[in-house]
């Protein structure tokens, strides 16, 4: 009888151990800006009975890796061009699952406070990857110190460019790693959520601001990203709905001086 009992018990158990599993969820963020909306959206599913773990990446080439792997369940760190691209050349199997905000790339120095200051032959560092690199390059653009090609490509690279009338170097390095090339470049276009997370202040320490009215489509709203097979999976609608919500929103206006956007 004993031995019964211990056995049912066990059950019970492992019974409860796979229910707690199966509500567990992995998201991968890169850098850790994005834990602030994170944490509220953390609060509001553990009602549901759903625990999120964030994932934290440095280099933006690892996270549709890792969940189409399976060694995570949701991603939160792209825009739809970066996304669009890497389904293309990779393959993912891989499904955007809902929008979430605009992440201005604004331009930074440690030497100049203007970009009428950029003088001939200086360096600028832009993201290496193609999507980021591609927008940085747009950023130029706005800023008046490059000109793309008519028919350039929706994420364009350094041969793309028609004009550079300061024959500026463009440096293309890895996006986690500008900060720490500010001192060595006369200026850089580097993402919000490493801006963020360097102790930037996009709206005060930038010399050049992104204007996200700029883009046409939505190339460049940022999503959240699952596997294919799990689009429709009611675990992660509600983690997106604790996402798109009012808190969250405030978060956005709040904490982030208006360098990220929601856009629901």
């Amino acid at each position: 009888m004993k031995r019964i009992i211990i056995f049912f018990i066990s059950a019970i158990l492992l019974i409860s151990c796979g229910e707690k599993s199966a509500n567990k969820v992995k998201v991968g963020v890169i850098g850790d800006s994005d834990r602030v909306i994170w944490q509220e959206v953390i609060k509001k599913v553990a009602e549901d009975g759903i625990e999120i773990e964030l994932i934290t990446f440095a280099d933006y080439l690892l996270p549709n890796q890792a969940l189409n792997d399976g060694d995570l369940d949701l991603n939160n760190f792209q825009h739809h061009a970066f996304f669009d691209n890497e389904i293309k050349n990779k393959g993912y199997n891989l499904t955007a699952i809902a929008d979430t905000c605009l992440a201005a790339m604004n331009i930074y120095s440690q030497k100049i406070s203007n970009v009428n200051e950029v003088k001939r032959g200086d360096k600028i560092a832009i993201p290496n990857d193609p999507s980021n690199g591609g927008r940085a390059l747009k950023v130029l653009e706005a800023a008046g110190l490059i000109k793309l090609k008519e028919n350039a490509p929706y994420n364009p690279e350094v041969s793309d460019i028609s004009e550079n009338p300061l024959n500026l170097e463009i440096k293309e390095v890895d996006a986690g790693s500008i900060y720490s090339l500010l001192p060595d470049v006369a200026c850089a276009v580097i993402n919000c959520n490493f801006a963020l997370s360097f102790g930037l202040n996009p709206s005060q320490d930038s010399i050049f601001k992104d204007n996200p009215t700029n883009y046409s489509g939505n190339g460049y709203i940022n999503v959240i990203v699952a596997r294919t097979e799990d689009k429709d999976n009611e675990i992660l609608k509600k983690i997106v709905n604790a996402y798109q919500s009012d808190e969250v929103k405030e978060i956005y206006a709040n904490d982030f001086k208006g360098a990220l956007i929601a856009v629901w």
